[in-house]
């Protein structure tokens, strides 16, 4: 046998036996609900799963078809999963793949190491709790869970700190290198002690029929379409093909810019901060725009953290506006301020803006200085930064669970607070969100 004839033989009889293993787990998972930890070699192809086939799905799809194709990746898309068999069948045709319609059957496919998750919010929460159970690493899209279920997100992040497995939420933005190094300027004392911070989100889009189209207006519930499916655990309704297709419309199913997009600017800002949980979130806005759809348009938020930090996140998809540029998306630029200093961002640079000298003892008294940001947002690199945690079963992934949950609470509460015209506190003792 030669020396590539044997790497090749290695390589079949290590897929062989990891299969087996697999299949052994799967069986251990549909009798207990656990799954023995797993490990994959250098060379060990990667077996994606999708649970949704829409938009952001098929964003990730292109993602792994390239780094399968180009970017030098052992990793395969082996399966999908749609609600509605037409999209799923697109996906498969796209990229190959077993179809599967009730996402438990793909979670028992053993050729599936990692799953996907983009869903409709109100499902990511079940789905990726079961997915964790049956020994995979997940990759989940933001908001982590629907705004009303606060108690699921808690759920969530104690499974996957007991699973061990690899979790990766979908605030992609991680990936830009400025939020790691503006920690590490925040931890080393440039700023003092941080005190205050803002940002936010600007858009244009009423999510609509312009930002979510429906795929058949003549579309019906049935082997197509599977209705129950969809509707989960939100208030049962009769079928309605705009809140199918264009769910982010309404409140049953989505929150608007408090949960859809503000997990964008909070996350990397609660991240430089080090802060976890709030003590309390005064939140405003309302419908001023778009008038066909349930949830906000504009959104405002006031979170106070224990630490003694404030932080403003504001926005509205109204208008897309803002004076100091974008850091991704519509993700606005955040501000940082501390007892002696600012930072923030212009075009491709850190800035500290210290203190007014009249403020400051001689000894605290710091210089301007700009750092230039080593690298922007990359889903690309997100995603591979993510396979490679995957390999080497590292939970501490660039967006992990434990700091979604925090965010998530934090946006759970403002929502929950607006529409009960309260101010949300929280019980760190207990983990209660208190109106």
């Amino acid at each position: 046998m030669t020396q590539n004839q044997n790497n090749t033989f290695q390589k079949n009889l290590t897929r062989r036996s990891f299969l087996r293993n697999a299949s052994v787990a799967a069986a251990a998972f549909a009798v207990t609900g656990t799954s023995p930890q797993r490990s994959f070699g250098a060379n060990d192809t990667l077996g994606i799963g999708f649970i949704g086939c829409g938009g952001r799905a098929n964003s990730h799809m292109q993602t792994i078809h390239w780094l399968k194709n180009d970017g030098g990746e052992a990793v395969d898309i082996v399966a999908h999963c749609d609600a509605y068999r037409p999209r799923m069948a697109k996906a498969a045709d796209g990229y190959g793949g077993k179809q599967y319609t009730n996402y438990k059957d793909l979670l028992a496919d053993p050729n599936v190491d990692v799953v996907c998750i983009a869903t409709p919010d109100h499902q990511h929460g079940y789905q990726a709790i079961d997915a964790v159970k049956a020994g995979k690493d997940v990759y989940c899209e933001k908001p982590v869970t629907h705004w009303r279920q606060f108690d699921l997100t808690k759920r969530l992040a104690k499974e996957v700190k007991k699973s061990g497995r690899v979790f990766l939420l979908g605030t992609q933005g991680m990936s830009d290198s400025a939020w790691h190094q503006m920690k590490k300027l925040i931890d080393d004392g440039l700023i003092g002690q941080p005190i205050h911070a803002e940002c936010g989100y600007f858009r244009v889009g009423d999510w609509g029929e312009r930002g979510m189209p429906i795929d058949d207006t003549n579309a019906k519930p049935g082997k197509d379409l599977d209705w129950q499916a969809f509707l989960g655990d939100s208030p049962k309704r009769d079928f309605d093909v705009s809140r199918y297709f264009r769910w982010r419309m309404y409140e049953d199913y989505a929150g608007g810019p408090s949960t859809d997009l503000f997990p964008h600017s909070l996350t990397p800002v609660a991240y430089m901060l080090g802060v976890k949980f709030p003590s309390m979130v005064a939140a405003t806005g309302g419908k001023y725009r778009y008038q066909e759809r349930e949830i906000p348009d504009t959104f405002n938020m006031l979170v106070d953290y224990p630490e003694g930090i404030t932080v403003a996140v504001l926005g509205t998809q109204g208008n897309n506006y803002d004076p100091r540029g974008k850091r991704g998306a519509g993700s606005r630029i955040p501000i940082i301020r501390g007892w002696e200093g600012t930072l923030t961002i212009e075009e491709n640079q850190i800035v500290f803006i210290p203190m007014a000298e009249d403020w400051l003892v001689e000894a605290s008294k710091k210089k301007p200085q700009r750092f230039k940001i080593e690298h922007g947002e990359d889903q690309v690199e997100f995603w591979r930064d993510f396979l490679k945690r995957c390999r080497a079963g590292n939970t501490k992934t660039l967006s992990p669970m434990d700091l979604g949950y925090c965010v998530q609470t934090a946006c759970q509460m403002a929502m929950q607070g607006l529409r009960a015209g309260k101010i949300a506190k929280f019980d760190p003792v207990k983990e209660q969100i208190l109106l």
